[in-house]
C-alpha cells in the first residue's frame, strides 16, 4: 500500500471514529441548525475543566439562538490528544482546545505562547501581554499559516510537577522519568531528568505502573481530577511556570463559510470562556489541593537558595532556545522580555 493510500485509510478511520461519537448526540435541534461543528477538548467527560468547555459550546448554540450547534468531543473520543492540531487544520475537526507542547513540531511558537518555564505573571498581565503587547497579532499571524483561527487564550494556574518520590533537593530529579512536553520537557532535562511525552489519559496508569516517575498538570486542578496523587504523593513547591495561556483553535475553511454575525458570536463566547475558564480555576485550585491533601499528598521540603537559583538557570537556558526555534517564537520571546 502506498503512504497516500496508507493516509487516505487512516483519515476515512478518523472520520469514521468522529462521526460514530458525534451521532450519538444527534438530535431534530442539531439537523435544523445552519452550522453544526465538532469541538474536541482534551478533558474526560464529568472533570471540571470538561464541563467549563461544554458551557462553552452551550454558550455559543445559545447565543447563536440555535443557528449553531457544537458537539463536544472529550479526551479518547475520535482523535487522539497528540492528533488534534492536524485533524483540525484538515477539517475533520472544526474547533479544538489543544495543549500545544504536544505538538512541539508542528507549531514551535506554541511552546512560547503556554507559558515557559520560569514565566510569571498575574492574571492582568497576561492579558496585557496577549491584547495590548503584540503577542496576539503574532499568534494570529503564525496559526493563520497553518490554516487555524486563533481565538482569545484562557489562563490556567500555576504548573506543577508530582512525583512518586520526595524531592529532597534539585538533584533528586536527576534520572527521573517526568512526564512534561515541550519547554517542559526540556526543562527537566537541564535539571537531569528524562521527560516523556504522555497523555493526560495514560497518566494515571504510567505512574502506577512506573513507566513514568512524576508529571506535570496543566494546574493542579489536572493531578487532582487525574488522580496522580492516589499514585504520587509528593507535590514540588516551586512552580514550572506561574501560569498558563492554552488558546481554543478553528479551521479556518469553517470558519470563513460563517456569516459574520456568527464569527462574532464565536468570538464572544471565546472571550466569555476565558474570563470563566480564569475566575473557576482560582477556586478550583484551593479545593483541589485540599482534596490532594485528604489523600496523602504532601509538599516535597522548600527549595533552598542555591536549589532556586538552579531552577532559574534551568529556565534561561530554556528560554534562550526556544528564542531560536523559528520566526514567531523569537518574536514572542522578544516580546516577553
Amino acid at each position: 500500500m502506498t503512504r497516500s493510500s496508507l493516509w487516505s485509510s487512516a483519515r476515512t478511520k478518523i472520520a469514521a471514529s468522529l462521526i460514530a461519537v458525534a451521532g450519538m448526540g444527534t438530535t431534530l435541534d442539531t439537523l435544523a441548525a445552519e452550522v453544526n461543528w465538532r469541538f474536541t477538548n482534551l478533558y474526560s467527560r464529568g472533570t471540571a475543566f470538561g464541563d467549563v468547555y461544554q458551557s462553552f459550546a452551550d454558550k455559543i448554540e445559545a447565543d447563536s439562538k440555535g443557528r449553531m450547534k457544537i458537539t463536544m468531543l472529550y479526551a479518547g473520543e475520535g482523535v487522539d490528544t497528540n492528533g488534534l492540531i492536524s485533524a483540525t487544520k484538515s477539517g475533520l475537526l472544526d474547533m479544538a482546545a489543544p495543549f500545544q507542547p504536544m505538538h512541539a513540531g508542528e507549531i514551535p511558537f506554541g511552546v512560547v505562547e503556554v507559558g515557559l518555564p520560569g514565566s510569571n505573571g498575574s492574571l492582568e498581565e497576561l492579558n496585557a501581554l496577549f491584547h495590548d503587547k503584540g503577542w496576539g497579532e503574532v499568534l494570529t499571524e503564525a496559526y493563520d499559516r497553518h490554516g487555524l483561527v486563533w481565538l482569545d487564550p484562557y489562563f490556567q494556574p500555576g504548573v506543577y510537577v508530582i512525583t512518586k518520590k520526595k524531592i529532597d533537593s534539585i538533584e533528586d530529579f536527576k534520572g527521573l522519568k517526568i512526564r512534561a512536553p515541550g519547554a517542559y520537557g526540556r526543562f527537566f532535562r537541564e535539571l537531569g531528568a528524562s521527560p516523556v511525552n504522555l497523555a493526560w489519559g495514560e497518566t494515571y496508569t504510567g505512574l502506577a505502573t512506573g513507566v513514568i516517575d512524576g508529571t506535570i498538570g496543566s494546574n493542579l486542578i489536572d493531578h487532582r481530577d487525574g488522580n496522580f496523587a492516589e499514585v504520587a504523593k509528593y507535590m514540588y513547591p516551586l512552580p514550572v511556570s506561574s501560569a498558563q495561556a492554552l488558546p481554543v483553535l478553528v479551521n479556518k475553511n469553517a470558519w470563513n463559510k460563517l456569516p459574520d454575525e456568527l464569527k462574532q458570536v464565536v468570538r464572544d463566547a471565546a472571550t466569555w470562556h476565558a474570563q470563566e475558564q480564569a475566575e473557576k480555576s482560582a477556586l478550583w485550585e484551593q479545593e483541589a489541593v485540599a482534596d490532594m491533601e485528604k489523600i496523602g499528598m504532601v509538599w516535597s521540603p522548600a527549595a533552598s537558595d542555591a536549589d532556586q537559583a538552579k531552577w532559574r538557570e534551568a529556565a534561561e537556558a530554556v528560554w534562550e532556545h526556544y528564542g531560536k526555534t523559528d520566526k514567531y517564537s523569537a518574536r514572542l520571546v522578544e516580546l516577553l522580555k
